[in-house]
């Protein structure tokens, strides 16, 4: 087989390939990027990253366990390196979309990194003083390689991302609660007039949601740290040190602060990964607490003359290209579609959980994608919509004010004094004749106003 021109011939176990010259990939990658034009959407960073620190570890634990030479332990290592520091990101060209253990990418990995070793060795590209089966993969399956590096990589990213995130929002909230607790208003049940709320109390529920989705997603984390390392291909650890997958997940756990361990059950581990399942259902609980806060914050905000008009959100953009002066509540839009986004992917990672038969789950990439692409965009938003949003938001006081004083359920406070339905009546008189409760109570003498002031104090109606 004759080579192009800028090309080289690179051999795996189904014959020859051409592959770019200076490309740091094989003859098995090639193949992958030509079976799989697909998305042109390879794997994310975060996950290539992940997989670098598997491939550094396995070398350090194979050297320990006398597996491996110094010399090439070392050179595997570096090379490694130099995947999780991102500096060899155009080498892992592979679709999302391509065989479903991932096997492509994993071969990906092991040929880059054996090239790459070679070099650091002294050897050409092509030379294979490191061979990427041999050397690279030793110890090791695409088959327990791969959802290592999935859960590994979203561990890390909602860990050191995505719940610094989350606490600075509910700090934010929390500011709000305090700033806004002398604020009373008209609470809604049904988006119906009810009993008087604290607007700071209802900030006080917003930040208890996100304070419940900090502790979700700290589950979730404990969820991931469980890795399949050390079952190679079917969980049985065949062709692995026996004590391999002990010491590589205490190493991992040393690089990433993550608490990872070795799963106690490897045919498990790798053969369903209801671990993803459970954490990104702590992602989609997450995204329905963050719908109902920006939802309900928007509703506060419609206006300004013929909505609620409760607060003032600030202006970040114009909102009409006909409308002059128009401003839309955009950073809660956005923050709300990426809610959406977090549950679409919560459904495909269920849905390709579902599809694992047997030994292997072989839907593995788009559940990496669909993780590390929730666990990235809700951070993004959360910082948004904690900046751009709630940092700035406003109580309209005199219509929070008037709303208050005019609505007729502050009636309920006078239930145990008047009685259900003789209090049910002055609240329908009240609507029908737009005079207020307190109005009517005063005029039929029904309590002394020393006893009204006592029944509708400020306290006593919002609990403290």
């Amino acid at each position: 087989m004759g080579k192009k021109k800028g090309t080289r011939i690179e051999k795996d176990s189904m014959g020859e390939m051409e592959v770019p010259a200076d490309a740091y990939y094989g003859a098995s990658t090639q193949r992958a990027v030509l079976n799989f034009p697909i998305s042109g959407q390879p794997l994310p960073r975060r996950f290539i990253r992940a997989l670098g620190l598997v491939k550094r570890v396995a070398s350090q634990t194979n050297l320990e366990l006398g597996m491996l030479s110094r010399r090439r332990a070392r050179a595997i290592g570096a090379a490694a390196q130099q995947v999780i520091d991102g500096e060899l990101d155009a080498e892992f060209p592979i679709d999302v979309y391509q065989t479903g253990s991932g096997t492509s990418t994993n071969t990906n990995a092991n040929e880059v990194i054996a090239t790459r070793a070679t070099e650091i060795l002294g050897g050409e590209r092509g030379a294979r003083l490191v061979h990427p089966n041999d050397h690279v993969n030793l110890g090791q399956s695409s088959n327990d390689v791969i959802p290592t590096a999935i859960q590994l990589a979203s561990a890390m990213a909602i860990q050191n991302e995505l719940i610094p995130s989350l606490e600075r929002l509910r700090n934010a909230l929390e500011a709000k609660s305090k700033e806004f607790w002398g604020v009373i208003k008209t609470g809604r049940t049904h988006l119906q007039d009810a009993t008087p709320i604290r607007l700071g109390q209802e900030f006080k529920g917003y930040a208890g949601q996100i304070e419940e989705s900090i502790r979700r997603a700290k589950t979730a984390v404990d969820e991931l740290a469980r890795i399949p390392l050390g079952g190679t291909a079917v969980g049985t650890g065949i062709n692995t040190h026996p004590q391999f997958a002990r010491l590589a997940a205490a190493r991992l756990a040393k690089a990433t602060g993550v608490p990872v361990r070795e799963t106690s059950n490897h045919f498990h581990a790798q053969a369903t990964l209801d671990s993803l399942v459970a954490a990104h259902g702590g992602l989609r609980t997450i995204a329905t607490s963050l719908w109902k806060i920006g939802s309900d914050v928007r509703l506060m905000g419609t206006g300004p003359i013929a909505g609620l008009g409760e607060l003032r959100l600030p202006e970040t953009q114009p909102g009409s290209s006909i409308m002059p002066g128009k401003v839309n509540p955009s950073i809660l839009e956005m923050a709300n579609q990426t809610c959406f986004s977090v549950i679409g992917h919560d459904q495909t990672v269920a849905m390709s959980v579902q599809a694992g038969q047997l030994e292997l789950n072989v839907m593995m990439p788009i559940m990496a994608y669909s993780m590390l692409d929730a666990t990235e965009v809700f951070t993004n938003a959360l910082h948004v919509l904690r900046e751009r949003c709630v940092d700035g938001l406003q109580a309209n006081e005199p219509r929070l004010k008037k709303y208050f004083e005019s609505t007729p359920q502050i009636a309920t406070a006078l239930s145990p004094k008047l009685g259900y339905e003789n209090t049910a009546k002055l609240v329908q008189e009240a609507l029908a004749t737009g005079k207020s409760v307190v109005e009517l109570v005063r005029e039929r003498g029904l309590v002394s106003d020393e006893e009204l002031g006592k029944l509708l104090d400020l306290k006593a109606l919002t609990g403290g």
